[in-house]
């Protein structure tokens, strides 16, 4: 079996996106945070906001770590070994995490909170 399709490497994948994870959620929210908080938008709202715009965010740059790491054509198969352990590895992991339909789609969620928010202000 090849080295980069070894279930090892797809625990050291995963082990390494998680830790990833908090840091890059961080780093995409606070500008959301920052805006919503210089237009006065309520607390609820502007957290809410920053959640989904910072996760298509992070799972872009995850999803192409894992490219980077077991390679374009077969990333499939740690998507597939991520959907056999859902108790463990893949815990909060679903096949429609990695659709850019899906991470879209929570970006434009977040700016209608954001304007939402700016119009509860009027």
């Amino acid at each position: 079996m090849n080295k980069e399709l070894h279930p090892k490497n797809f625990q050291r994948i995963c082990i390494i996106n998680w830790l990833l994870s908090v840091p890059f959620f961080v780093l995409f929210s606070w500008p959301y945070l920052y805006l919503a908080n210089y237009s006065g938008i309520e607390q609820s709202i502007a957290y809410l906001g920053a959640i989904f715009f910072s996760v298509p965010f992070m799972i872009t740059i995850l999803h192409g770590y894992v490219t980077m790491a077991v390679g374009e054509a077969h990333r499939h198969h740690y998507y597939q070994w991520l959907s056999e352990h859902p108790l463990t590895y893949g815990l909060l992991f679903h096949p429609i995490m990695i659709r850019t339909r899906f991470r879209l789609v929570l970006l434009v969620i977040s700016f209608l909170l954001f304007l939402m928010g700016s119009l509860l202000l009027i």
